[in-house]
């Protein structure tokens, strides 16, 4: 056996999470990336003292957390009345309001998210740091990856922006020091998210796999999970449904369960909510008895009016064009998979990778609405409220997000590759 070979069958495996393509994993300068050679999704990317970086800035994102929920965060004052508001006002309000199933989903996204994530990954990697695992550290880093998505504190702070460009229309309004902390919070988790190399974590909680591990298994019985990366073999019966990962402990699936099916429910079920999302109000202002309804076009429509171009443009591309954009392009995915479409896999493979990252940033609305009517809480003076086309939105953006997730990308490969391609690969060659 030569040198080459030897470094192929002894280097760990990676399987694509896109495309399913397997791929050995080379040590790499800091600050590199690997891409996939077939479909260019990142497979990992080196950083020095990852865990030790990404520890240090969580825990200072643990504190300026506690602040930015503890003090208050706007003060709202008009015709003499002053209305003060933390992070959990508005979802207080929106509860109040009757409309629980709204403030359910703000406090998910702008508080329990990024705080029980903040809190997950600080179990997990201060024991590492001195060596040791804590009890539970697979599952708990798993669910750390399940609410990346979920906390949305960036998008909350564009809703901020759009609320007091509103706010400063109608009275004074005072900046807290939550806000402050807030908007550092969001760069420190951002700056811990990109230090963080997370096949280091992976490799410290458990067993890699090497070609040398699986010599006498055809590439279509490997599988990457979903959750850690790590290449397990299928069971051979093809029937068996009880195969997890063995080192995280997550279901293993050739491709995921029902994954067109639940994808194509969750988007009609989206398209039928987007009518009422854009007819129905989001919210009405109420002011010395008179109340005036906007819709999502109506909010734009007074931006522009105020010449804030800059601020609509940003509002109507998220609100509106960006839920109707994810629904054409997941729609046209799931048509070309089932009609086994081998037209430019790779680029619907980078289609579907937009279409799963941009869902989130339409929550600016329902954030905006959530500070709107915690601030604007003024009885007679001025009141605003939240509307029904707020919930309808809200859910079509759930919704898609869950569709984008549930679809499996590795579909739209399946008709685009032969035999040949997987035992190259199998064999380390690309």
């Amino acid at each position: 056996m030569s040198d080459q070979t030897a470094t192929i069958d002894s280097a760990p495996l990676i399987a694509c999470h896109e495309c399913g393509l397997l791929h050995g994993i080379r040590e790499l300068p800091h600050g590199a990336s690997a891409k996939c050679g077939r479909c260019g999704a990142r497979l990992y990317h080196a950083r020095s003292n990852s865990i030790e970086s990404c520890l240090l800035l969580t825990i200072a994102a643990l504190i300026l957390f506690t602040l930015a929920n503890t003090f208050p965060f706007m003060t709202f004052t008009v015709e003499g009345r002053e209305q003060v508001n933390t992070l959990f006002t508005g979802v207080q309000v929106l509860f109040d309001d009757g409309m629980w199933h709204l403030a359910g989903v703000v406090l998910a996204a702008s508080i329990a998210a990024p705080g029980v994530k903040l809190g997950l990954t600080t179990y997990v990697l201060l024991p590492m740091h001195f060596g040791r695992r804590a009890p539970f550290t697979a599952t708990v880093f798993r669910w750390v990856e399940i609410l990346r998505p979920w906390a949305m504190m960036e998008v909350y702070l564009l809703g901020v922006l759009v609320a007091y460009v509103n706010l400063v229309k109608l009275g004074d309004l005072e900046l807290g020091v939550a806000v402050f902390s807030f908007a550092v919070l969001i760069v420190v988790m951002v700056a811990a998210d990109a230090s963080l190399d997370a096949r280091e974590v992976w490799d410290k909680i458990g067993p890699v796999t090497t070609a040398r591990d699986l010599p006498s298994l055809a590439p279509a019985r490997l599988v990457g999970c979903h959750s850690c990366d790590l290449v397990n073999p299928l069971p051979a019966d093809p029937h068996s449904h009880h195969a997890h990962c063995r080192r995280c402990g997550a279901p293993l699936h050739k491709r995921k369960t029902n994954g067109v099916t639940r994808a194509w429910a969750l988007l009609i079920a989206a398209v039928i909510m987007y009518i009422p999302a854009n007819v129905y109000p989001v919210m009405t202002v109420i002011s010395f008895g008179r109340g005036t309804p906007d819709t999502i076009l109506s909010g734009v429509k007074h931006l522009i009016e105020g010449g804030l171009w800059p601020l609509a443009a940003l509002v109507f591309f998220a609100s509106v064009a960006v839920p109707m954009l994810k629904i054409i392009g997941l729609g046209f995915i799931l048509i070309s998979v089932q009609r086994k479409s081998n037209w430019r896999p790779r680029d619907r493979t980078v289609m579907y990778r937009i279409v799963e990252a941009i869902g989130r940033w339409s929550m600016i609305d329902i954030f905006m609405v959530s500070i709107l009517v915690a601030l604007v809480n003024l009885g007679a003076v001025a009141t605003i409220e939240p509307g029904a086309g707020a919930l309808a939105f809200a859910s079509v953006v759930i919704i898609t997000m869950i569709a984008a997730m549930l679809f499996d990308p590795k579909l739209i490969w399946d008709g685009a590759i032969d035999n040949k391609d997987r035992e190259e690969v199998a064999h380390g060659v690309v």
